[in-house]
């Protein structure tokens, strides 16, 4: 029924509202991004970062609150972190982009994709950290509501996570036996293996494609800027597979389609 609702409504009425729960989403994932690695909890009420004072209603608008306010709490005048302001915009653009370029039911589950795996990019990012738990939400997610999506089957999207996570384990495993060191990350099979529950088996020799290249990219563009060897710098790849596999969504059926 919720379908069938948002399905109905006109053009610009899906992208404005797509934009609003993309912000509204947005500031939960930067509380989420900011609070649950330095082990504080993400859920009740939300507070200020400085004095601890619980927010009010008008405090917690997404963009709006700030401006408001002045970018510092009312009470303590601590500084906003300006982290919030941009993943709003961040997650609030993905709903905007998602519906505006596919209407209908595949633009919203295309969204939802991105808002899902914004804070696994951003935690990466960040932390060099992809959660167990939001990689099994974003997996479970996937299976039982992508088909619509791409219009791949169910059986496709069990094979593109059982073939995702598969090749990734066997490339770090690899790696560790020549190499004798870690090469990737536990949570980089799993994240993938949780994006193939999304876009299925076919489409993961893309979206290993993008992932590499803009890691590859990185490394060259942050190896101009330190001093460590190109072999011995961290790549968050989680935050470029995530990309690539947003970006894979309206690539893919252009490239079958020739």
């Amino acid at each position: 029924m919720i379908g069938s609702i948002l399905d109905a409504l006109p053009f610009g009425a899906a992208v404005l509202l797509a934009g609003l729960i993309g912000l509204t989403f947005g500031s939960f994932i930067a509380t989420l991004v900011l609070r649950w690695p330095a082990g504080r909890s993400v859920l009740g009420r939300s507070q200020c970062d400085g004095c601890g004072r619980p927010l009010r209603a008008w405090e917690l608008v997404p963009l709006l609150s700030v401006f408001w306010m002045r970018g510092a709490c009312a009470r303590c005048g601590v500084r906003i972190d300006p982290f919030h302001g941009q993943v709003e915009i961040a997650s609030g653009l993905i709903g905007v982009v998602a519906l505006a370029l596919l209407p209908g039911t595949a633009g919203w589950l295309w969204a939802l994709f991105g808002w899902l795996l914004l804070p696994l990019a951003l935690l990466d990012a960040r932390h060099f950290w992809l959660p167990d738990r939001l990689n099994a939400v974003l997996a479970i997610t996937g299976l039982l509501l992508a088909g619509p999506m791409l219009g791949v089957p169910l059986l496709d999207r069990w094979i593109g996570a059982l073939a995702g996570g598969l090749v990734l384990a066997v490339i770090a495993w690899a790696y560790r036996r020549l190499r004798s060191d870690e090469g990737m990350g536990g949570g980089d099979p799993k994240l993938v293996a949780a994006i193939g529950c999304w876009l299925g088996w076919q489409a993961l020799p893309l979206l290993l494609l993008l992932a590499s290249l803009g890691g590859l990219l990185w490394a060259l563009v942050a190896h101009g800027k330190g001093d460590r060897p190109l072999a011995r710098r961290p790549v968050p790849f989680g935050l470029f597979a995530c990309a690539a596999a947003w970006a894979t969504v309206p690539l893919w059926p252009l490239l079958i389609a020739r």
